[in-house]
């Protein structure tokens, strides 16, 4: 501390936070911590798998249901439900894992994702399918608010920020791979890929027999009155991440989203380099996830740099008059938002006492899968203002760098009116 004449602290023990947080409550190295950082992170995935593992089997799933009416709309609900469900229910599921614990409902949800999952094997009528695929949501709600609630349980400091950017390098790097393994199972009918949800109930069983109950810690350094009874939810400070991760989130998705429509505008029709393209992009994603990892800093001032490098990003694809120069534009843009995911959820878990984390992290799953459902419509409204896709992009873009501006000043603001420590009166 300034003006101290005592030595410095020695240095914390591994399983202690090295930005000065509280100690983690669990090991942080060992068998036991493998496994359940595997379990942690296989829990985080399986909400990805529900989002694209049908994706390349939807136009045999629209052959099968050619007679029944609407299917043109409909067949494609199936594939974009389940993430409506997940923004809609993610705040009560929030709720549910404050009061009957994380996880009694991790495992409770992640079995009744097997069954709402599978569900279309047996199913013949679209409608009770997509009814299904909105169950599918519910169950991926309650799996990813405990799932990203319990790292903020387990980990504290550097290391819940190290596991939060592992989170997001595996959500992103199994959409890739959910997506080659629904096409290459789906070759065998579009009904095969169903199977793979129920990999949950292997999952279940050994998330009930690995993963601790966790407790709330009588001192933490991260919320100095959490013990006091009656505090309010700290709704005020959670509204301000929670808009930006819902503006963050269609940052996120613009590039998986539309990089094909992006390819087709410039003449690139071949699906093989459209798939090569894009496989580039989201490698980038990871990167970004991977470079927050290793960077030992708060995430808070990271941010304005964040958006700045995404609004880049979007800035050389509204320029780009070839496709090279677009996947350019794309991976710097990829590059950002890989940083971006966990330097929000950081942010938001840092906010956070134990007794409201799991409302708290539901209301950020909100924001961010609200974000994306409504990002292809943002886009779609803009494209129609602008004249084109990249003009569309090029727009966000815009809106990117003016929040990051926007947040460098608030910054700046509030260092500047930050109370500075007194001088030392003379003896």
């Amino acid at each position: 501390m300034p003006g101290s004449v005592s030595p410095p602290p020695p240095p914390p023990p591994p399983s202690a936070a090295v930005d000065g947080g509280a100690p983690s409550p669990v090991a942080v190295s060992g068998p036991a911590h493998v496994v359940r950082l595997t379990l942690l992170m296989a829990g985080s995935c399986l909400p990805i798998l529900g989002a694209v593992l049908i994706a390349p089997v939807l136009p045999r799933m629209q052959d099968h249901f050619t007679s029944t009416p609407g299917a043109k709309a409909l067949v494609p609900l199936a594939l974009t439900v389940p993430a409506l469900s997940l923004a809609l229910l993610a705040p009560f599921a929030g709720v549910i894992v404050d009061r009957l614990g994380r996880k009694r409902l991790l495992i409770v949800a992640t079995v009744l994702y097997a069954a709402f999952g599978t569900a279309p094997l047996w199913l013949d009528s679209l409608g009770a399918i997509i009814a299904g695929r909105a169950l599918v949501g519910v169950a991926e709600a309650a799996i990813m608010t405990c799932c990203t609630t319990l790292i903020g349980d387990y980990y504290s400091g550097r290391q819940r920020a190290k596991y939060l950017a592992l989170q997001a390098v595996c959500t992103s790097a199994s959409a890739t791979a959910f997506f080659v393994v629904g096409g290459a199972v789906g070759a065998a009918g579009w009904r095969v890929p169903f199977w793979i949800y129920a990999v949950s109930l292997v999952i279940a069983p050994l998330m009930a027999a690995a993963l601790p109950n966790p407790a709330a810690r009588a001192v933490t350094h991260e919320a100095p009155a959490v013990t006091m009874t009656g505090r309010p939810f700290p709704w005020r400070p959670l509204a301000g991440i929670c808009a930006l991760t819902f503006f963050g989130a269609m940052v996120f998705y613009t590039v998986p989203v539309e990089m094909a429509y992006l390819l087709d505008d410039l003449g690139v029709e071949d699906p093989g380099v459209i798939g090569l393209a894009t496989a580039i992009a989201s490698a980038a994603t990871v990167a970004g996830a991977v470079i927050f990892a290793r960077l030992k800093r708060s995430p808070e001032p990271m941010l304005p740099v964040v958006f700045a490098v995404c609004a880049a990003g979007f800035g050389v694809m509204f320029l780009a008059g070839s496709a090279p120069l677009l996947v350019v534009g794309a991976v710097v843009n990829c590059l950002g938002t890989g940083m971006l995911l966990p330097a929000l959820l950081t942010s938001a878990m840092s906010r956070l006492a134990f007794e409201d984390r799991g409302r708290g992290t539901g209301l950020w799953t909100s924001a961010f899968f609200g974000g994306a459902f409504v990002c292809p419509l943002v886009l779609l409204g803009l494209e129609s203002a602008v004249g084109s896709l990249a003009g569309a992009v090029g727009m966000l873009g815009l809106a990117a760098a003016l929040v990051a501006a926007g947040l460098s000043t608030a910054r700046r603001r509030a260092d500047a009116v930050a109370p500075q420590p007194l001088p030392e009166q003379a003896a």
